[in-house]
């Protein structure tokens, strides 16, 4: 062994911190709660990003996902840039022997097989060389959100749970929650059972243990969705007295103050004793430079088919969460949520009209701006961006945020599959002048009439990502109603960017003929060759008024596509068009799932789940 310690990792899938350790007196988590009990509890513990890809970057490589072009989207395949380091390789650079069992799903192209020293079912820390030190993790798929989908043997009923109250009372929200609850009983005892081999084998005493999710999961608003049910994660870190100097707190401490997923790299490289490199975005939980944070932060963009964009920064006591799509509603359809009776159920209640007002938000556009005191508020439903006596804190909050996005240089404006979405070229301030872009998406989420004459003027930016969030601008204020100024016609028969054509179509559409815009963004839709492209034209004809106008037959021809999100985003929309669609329809293909749980490989270049 020497004098560095070994590291264990057991982690489960979308997992909100619904444990006994945590305060949960319905959960079932007796393993963890003895971990937790000889260990440290984060009780703000978040990940970067509230969907498994992306987050799953983070964690390998210490930096934000947005950061590196493409990797926010889930899914993604990107090209990891010689820059990025990747923390097995690092380990075992640093004379660590590291296994994975079994899952990667990193977003991005690095081989497992160079990474890892094991990656498969059967990796195994008992596969090591005598006497190396190890890193081995353990991934569980039980509590993955689909195990709300179908039974779960257990003890909790539906009449048992607790609902929050931003949610329905219904029958499928009670027992898909019941079926998390069952789910996490069992996953328990699957990760106690990794405890119980490494004390038969006598390594308790030389192992530091970090248990964590990726993210949240379940119930609607929580997985893919940027407040504490998506982003809060349970994290408990265990370590033995020989280890104790590492850590600065003491066994069965709740640690209050944020922290985040990204910090995983950098603990594991200070519990090696290497230096933590500069461009390294976390900071260390162990160690000699372990330091406390003010804030942790997280974005939203596409989440499966459907665009968003939104970014969040938590403290310990409020989140503050920025929209840059205002004028798309969180409910948007996403075949493998729809899966959910959670979902299914929420949605007739919407179209039923029985939500109350709180409910309903979710079916509504986004405010440009959320503030939350979640001591007072932890369900996050009472919105104090305009309360004069929380100014001073959202102005930090805000401000925090931007220094925090210019900081990794956030990818995320950039349109998916724009030319700029490169490493190299997303670096270059003459193609992404991102704090331009990011003063233009701000003033855009406002959506007053009185900047329009400012975003006609920006379609004649020559970097491609300013024009097209310029023609976003415009769109948000068409969807609200609001006026747009003359010249837009002629500057869409100018523009030869489809990424900016497509949105300027849309906001004409809501403006105007909308059965001429229709037609041009359904021009776009069958000639360009580029899935995300035809997906971005999907999008807009799904939100544009004027339904009996778009082409059924243009859009049923995706039926059969290759790309995952066309087919479900075409197969929605047709039955949108069609009048067949039902809250209750299963348009998600079950048969392209792989046997981790993943969508196969699609078109080259687009996308791999």
């Amino acid at each position: 062994m020497g004098d560095r310690p070994n590291i264990l990792c057991i982690v489960s899938e979308d997992c909100p911190p619904r444990l006994g350790a945590y305060g949960d007196t319905l959960a079932r988590s007796p393993n963890l709660d003895r971990l937790a009990s000889n260990g440290v509890v984060y009780e703000t513990a978040n990940c970067t990003s509230p969907v498994c890809a992306p987050s799953r970057f983070a964690i390998l490589t210490g930096r934000y996902a947005e950061s590196c072009p493409r990797a926010q989207h889930m899914q993604a395949l990107v090209h990891l840039p010689a820059e990025f380091l990747a923390y097995p390789a690092e380990m075992r650079n640093a004379g660590y022997y590291c296994t994975n069992n079994a899952k990667t799903h990193y977003n991005c192209d690095v081989d497992p097989a160079e990474i890892w020293d094991e990656s498969s079912r059967s990796a195994h820390w008992r596969n090591r060389p005598e006497g190396k030190p190890f890193l081995a993790v353990f991934n569980c798929m039980t509590t993955h959100e689909s195990c709300t989908f179908k039974e779960q043997p257990g003890i909790v009923r539906p009449e048992d749970v607790t609902l929050p109250f931003h949610l329905p009372d219904t029958p499928g929200m009670r027992q898909s929650l019941a079926r998390q609850y069952n789910a996490i009983a069992r996953m328990d005892a699957e990760l106690g059972q990794h405890l119980a081999d490494l004390e038969a084998d006598g390594l308790a005493d030389d192992t530091i243990v970090f248990y964590f999710s990726d993210h949240g999961s379940a119930l609607p608003r929580s997985k893919r969705y940027l407040y504490d049910e998506g982003l809060r994660v349970p994290l408990i870190i265990r370590v033995p007295p020989r280890w104790r100097h590492l850590m600065p707190h003491d066994p069965g401490t709740h640690v209050s103050a944020p922290v985040s997923l990204v910090d995983l790299l950098p603990s594991f490289l200070a519990i090696a004793g290497v230096a933590n490199p500069e461009e390294l975005h976390g900071t260390p939980l162990l160690g000699p430079r372990a330091a406390p944070r003010q804030y942790v932060f997280g974005g939203r963009d596409r989440m499966g088919e459907r665009y968003d964009l939104s970014r969040t920064a938590r403290s310990e006591r409020y989140r503050y969460i920025r929209n840059y799509s205002p004028h798309r509603m969180l409910g948007q359809y996403v075949a493998f949520e729809w899966l959910g009776a959670h979902y299914q159920d929420y949605e007739a209640a919407h179209l039923a009209g029985t939500l109350n007002s709180t409910q309903e938000q979710f079916w509504r556009q986004k405010p440009a701006e959320e503030f939350y005191d979640l001591h007072s508020d932890p369900d996050a439903t009472v919105n104090l961006i305009d309360d004069p006596a929380y100014e001073a804190l959202i102005l930090d909050h805000r401000a925090a945020l931007d220094e925090h996005m210019l900081a990794i240089r956030d990818t995320g404006f950039i349109p998916e599959h724009s030319p700029v979405e490169t490493w190299e070229a997303s670096r270059d301030e003459a193609l992404y002048p991102l704090s331009d872009v990011m003063d233009l998406a701000f003033v855009a989420a406002a959506r007053s009439v009185k900047n329009a004459p400012t975003f006609l003027s920006r379609l004649s930016h020559p970097s491609p990502v300013m024009r097209h969030w310029a023609a976003k601008a415009l769109l948000m204020l068409s969807s609200a109603g609001e006026p747009l100024p003359d010249g837009l016609a002629a500057a869409y028969a100018t523009e030869t960017d489809p990424q900016v054509r497509i949105p300027l179509a849309e906001a004409l559409g809501h403006a105007e003929d909308a059965r001429h815009w229709v037609n041009e963004i359904t021009r776009i839709l069958r000639a360009e060759p580029d899935p995300r492209i035809k997906l971005q034209a999907l999008d807009a004809l799904t939100w544009l008024p004027l339904f009996p106008d778009i082409s059924l037959a243009a859009v049923c021809a995706l039926h059969d596509d290759e790309d995952t999100y066309l087919r479900q985003s075409s197969d929605y929309l047709a039955q949108r068009l069609d009048g067949t669609y039902r809250p209750t329809n299963m348009i998600f293909d079950w048969s392209r799932l792989d046997a981790e749980g993943q969508m196969g490989k699609q078109k080259a270049g687009t996308t791999r789940q």
